[in-house]
């Protein structure tokens, strides 16, 4: 299977390369094509690998001297290459629209089959040398790709810094752990460290654990590495937006698990507890500030940090409960993250694509600028409710079986009787509750504000619907959405060999229900399609009475009003709920953790102080973790900065002093 993976990387490769040397009139058609193909024959080479759970592997030296390239595709690397192969095809046929009306670079053309390549390339990385090689291009090319705009938009430039200053203090960290690792072990092969990492002091494997916790969850987008997501996904173009959120967030909970379950063997309980502790915080935080946030890009990042943290809580409970003896258990709460994983890219990805739509056609990310654009882009609201629906877990979409899953493997991880673990178990419990209703509330609040009522701005009352390549690359990953919500166990087995992999062991199916999920030996089932099923009869219902009840009054003339006007006569813009208005109420709740600033300038008629002519109000919510913890860090960085250039002024006198100065201090500490 590695060698058809190889093909369809080469393709997407020569993707890259067509978009470098092409003139603009073929360049984008031809790297989408070569992309999307590419594409497919790796999500081929993916999905055998997890329907026969087995695993390929590959060497080369042409391409690193010495160490070589060392690649092993294995079920666990299938999962992450299949999901970003899916989402390079959708964003690859986006792409092909979005450059209508406009000509993208050559940078901008090649550098996103680079990136797409390279995020197929990290999780069969088999050797420090190789993951490293890859982490970095995947690095630098993304880094790249946000810096198109930089000229035109400003905050691109400054949502550059943040990005590339913390992928490299994740990418040093991911480094120094893997290189104790590697050092201890005697060998940078990764089958070679988890050969012999089990006979490593505890405290070397938890040095190393940390480093690289701490890198996997900057990528992630975990509190408190997340100050780079919403700055970054938010600016970048939004096929760039969809593989960073959709896949690259992903590649950090790869990196945990293929060192932490994979290379150090499971680890010790207090791992697992810091990786839960993480993904509640992270959770709970994304989503307060994703239903706080009036930027339509903005808010889909913090929901990014909500799912990864939801995610995180499923990983560190799976790691908790095999620590502890309840492997099934704990094979349960990792299937149900694996399986949040993938949904998550499905809705996130599509939702990033048809966020992208909505500012191609009007101009704006702002919710409280739009309004009314089910009308003009019916196509785009279809997809981003169905993604919306997913997203706030409701039946019968994917994101409802995945979260369901996943409560009933922390309800279920209670028998463990565990103390740590239940405070852990209850922890994620409350994370997942509170974060699905800020969750619903977040998106009730993009749909309704963004695409029902009226146009609240000349853009949004202008916006037309988006091109037929668009539209194909949102319902590419709409179709998931549906599908995988109606017949989640199709993927079950699939996603059973990935978690036999990731917690190094053979186990019993945990789910078994057909096309629904049931829980094997365990109280819980659902069957999404009858839930359809209900769903669609209701409706035909109730449809069918209003039909019968309205007809008997066909003579009665019927009264026209404004839709969602309550009866008024007259209806404006500026009598509806903006998206800072909705989401107000829940602000004064958490305004401990979102620290708002209010501004209001009032301007009084030139007759009297005592009427007013104007008054403009003024919210700001920023991220508060970023300004309490990082920018007084970056203060006295700069500060230390300006000491070091006024030392260093040139001058071999002051020079010459320095090296007088060090070298009696050093006569003195060895004397």
């Amino acid at each position: 299977m590695v060698h058809l993976y190889l093909y369809g990387l080469a393709l997407v490769l020569a993707g890259a390369f067509a978009g470098m040397i092409l003139p603009a009139r073929n360049r984008v058609l031809a790297a989408a094509l070569l992309s999307s193909i590419g594409c497919i024959a790796t999500f081929t080479a993916a999905l055998q690998t997890l329907l026969e759970g087995k695993s390929s592997t590959f060497h080369t030296t042409r391409v690193i001297p010495f160490s070589g390239v060392q690649l092993a595709l294995d079920p666990l690397g299938a999962l992450f290459v299949g999901v970003a192969a899916l989402l390079g095809i959708a964003a690859s046929v986006y792409g092909v629209g979005s450059a209508i009306g406009g000509s993208k670079s050559r940078i901008e053309t090649g550098m996103f089959p680079l990136f797409l390549a390279c995020l197929m390339l990290v999780p069969v990385a088999a050797s420090v040398v190789s993951f490293m090689f890859a982490w970095e291009l995947m690095a630098v090319t993304s880094f790249l790709l946000l810096l198109v705009e930089h000229r035109i938009r400003p905050e691109t430039r400054d949502a550059a810094q943040w990005y590339g200053a913390m992928t490299q203090f994740g990418a040093a960290a991911i480094l120094m752990g893997l290189v104790v690792l590697a050092v201890h072990t005697g060998s940078q092969n990764f089958a070679a460290i988890q050969l012999h990492a089990s006979r490593l002091p505890i405290a070397t494997r938890s040095v190393a654990f940390i480093l690289v916790l701490i890198g996997f969850a900057s990528k992630a987008g975990a509190v408190p590495f997340h100050v780079w997501l919403p700055r970054a996904h938010a600016e970048a173009a939004s096929p760039v937006s969809a593989l960073m959120s959709g896949v690259m967030v992903n590649l950090g909970i790869y990196g945990i698990l293929r060192v932490g379950n994979g290379l150090l063997g499971g680890g010790v309980l207090w791992w697992w507890l810091l990786v839960v502790a993480i993904g509640v915080a992270s959770a709970l935080y994304g989503a307060v500030q994703a239903v706080a946030s009036s930027d339509l890009k903005r808010l889909l990042a913090f929901s990014t940090i909500d799912n990864v943290g939801l995610i995180l809580i499923g990983v560190g409970v799976a790691g908790s409960l095999a620590d502890s003896g309840h492997r099934l258990l704990g094979a349960l709460a990792m299937l149900a993250a694996l399986f949040h994983l993938t949904n998550h890219s499905a809705f996130k990805g599509c939702l990033f694509l048809a966020a992208g739509s909505v500012q191609h056609a009007t101009g704006t990310r702002d919710l409280d600028r739009l309004g009314g654009l089910l009308r003009r882009m019916p196509a785009t609201a279809l997809f981003f409710a169905i993604a919306s629906m997913s997203i706030s877990a409701l039946p019968p979409f994917n994101g409802f079986a995945s979260e369901w899953l996943l409560f009933q493997g922390l309800l279920h991880g209670f028998t463990a009787k565990n103390s740590a673990t239940d405070m852990a178990l209850l922890a994620g419990v409350g994370a997942l509750a509170l974060t699905g209703g800020l969750t619903a509330a977040a998106f009730v609040k993009a749909l309704g504000i963004g695409f029902l009522g009226q146009s609240r701005s000349s853009e949004a009352s202008s916006a037309h619907e988006v091109a037929p390549s668009m539209i194909t690359g949102m319902a590419l990953l709409a179709l998931p959405c549906v599908v995988i919500g109606v017949a989640p166990g199709s993927v079950m087995p699939a996603i059973h060999r990935v978690t036999e992999v990731a917690l190094g062991g053979v186990f019993p199916a945990q789910v078994q229900k057909g096309l629904g999920l049931g829980l094997a030996g365990l109280t819980g089932a659902i069957e999404p399609a009858l839930l359809l099923v209900a769903l669609v009869a209701a409706v035909t219902i109730i449809w069918g009475v209003v039909h019968l009840v309205t007809s008997g009054f066909a003579r009665t003339e019927a009264r026209s009003t404004e839709a969602w006007g309550s009866g008024r006569a007259l209806l404006t813009p500026k009598m509806e709920y903006t998206a800072t208005s909705f989401a107000e109420p829940l602000q004064r709740v958490f305004v401990d953790v979102l620290r708002p600033s209010h501004d209001a300038d009032v301007t009084h008629i030139a007759e009297s102080e005592y009427f007013e002519h104007e008054i403009s109000y003024r919210l700001r919510i920023d991220d508060a973790i970023e300004r309490s913890w990082y920018r007084p860090l970056v203060r006295y960085v700069m500060a230390w900065g300006d000491f070091a250039r006024r030392v260093q002024n040139g001058s071999t006198h002051r020079y010459l002093a320095f090296g007088f100065v060090a070298l009696v201090i050093i006569l003195v500490v060895l004397a």
